[in-house]
């Protein structure tokens, strides 16, 4: 008697639905579920496990229902504008001030960070709760921008500055500013101000580049991401609450690089 085959299971796998809900991005999931710290219906969690929306999830101990988090579901953005000394991370073995220890509390979810900020750059620092949103506004394919305001000691020059635009290559491959913006600039001084801008996070990328062209960057703070930009209201430490509207707008700033980036490709491949 032949075997009847095996109905498929249905359902949104469990790494990209928790990490869709805001606990964590899918790497950080897979993590936790590789260490048995995440539990469906009181059963260790597989990587690839199809949930249904109405499981019992237990996350490092937490427990949470999903058909609870899914009413309640919402889209959720808050700026944070960073000082200076605290770490971009959850927890620090050392005692350290973190971002995660000024955030607003978050109702059967969590913070997940839009990038990251070193420990000596201020300014503006996005966070949501909805992983997807985050990994999309961070993934350098959608080429979302950061600008920075920056000081810069050293002597700076036209060649040097079209250096920059032009584009330099680092020890982790080539990058480049899509726009510098001299503030009140000075040939009398050694410190002057910039505005800078870029399309991608990469590891203390600003600095990295002014180091290049034999600059210091003694100040460095992130003033717009995407179509944000930090109110001048907000205090070092303090968070708001993006509204529908400038939600929208983040949202809508994917849209757009991603036609950029077709549109390109088009005129290199023709």
């Amino acid at each position: 008697m032949a075997k009847t085959p095996s109905k498929k299971a249905t359902g949104e796998r469990i790494q990209k639905k928790l990490a869709a809900l805001g606990f964590g991005s899918r790497r950080e999931i897979e993590r936790l579920i590789e260490a048995g710290e995440v539990k469906v219906n009181n059963k260790p969690a597989t990587l690839g496990q199809p949930l249904q929306g109405n499981e019992l999830i237990q996350i490092k101990g937490r427990r949470v229902v999903l058909s609870e988090v899914k009413s309640e579901r919402k889209t959720r953005v808050i700026a944070y504008h960073k000082p200076v000394g605290v770490l971009c991370t959850r927890k620090d073995d050392q005692g350290r001030p973190t971002v995660f220890k000024d955030l607003p509390p978050i109702k059967n979810s969590r913070w997940v960070m839009i990038g990251r900020l070193d420990a000596n750059t201020s300014g503006l620092l996005l966070f949501t709760n909805d992983g997807g949103l985050a990994n999309a506004l961070m993934h350098p394919r959608n080429e979302v921008v950061r600008e920075y305001v920056v000081r810069v000691f050293g002597e700076i020059t036209e060649t040097k500055l079209q250096q920059l635009e032009s584009g330099i290559e680092l020890d982790d491959g080539w990058a480049h500013f899509d726009q510098i913006i001299a503030i009140s600039p000075d040939e009398e001084v050694k410190n002057n101000f910039f505005k800078v801008s870029l399309r991608e996070g990469r590891n203390r990328e600003v600095r990295r580049l002014w180091e290049a062209v034999e600059c210091q960057v003694s100040r460095l703070k992130r003033v717009r991401y995407g179509s944000y930009d930090i109110p001048k209201t907000l205090s070092p430490g303090k968070t708001v609450e993006l509204t529908t509207t400038e939600v929208k707008k983040l949202t809508q700033c994917l849209d757009a690089s991603a036609k950029t980036s077709a549109q390109t490709s088009s005129r290199n491949d023709g």
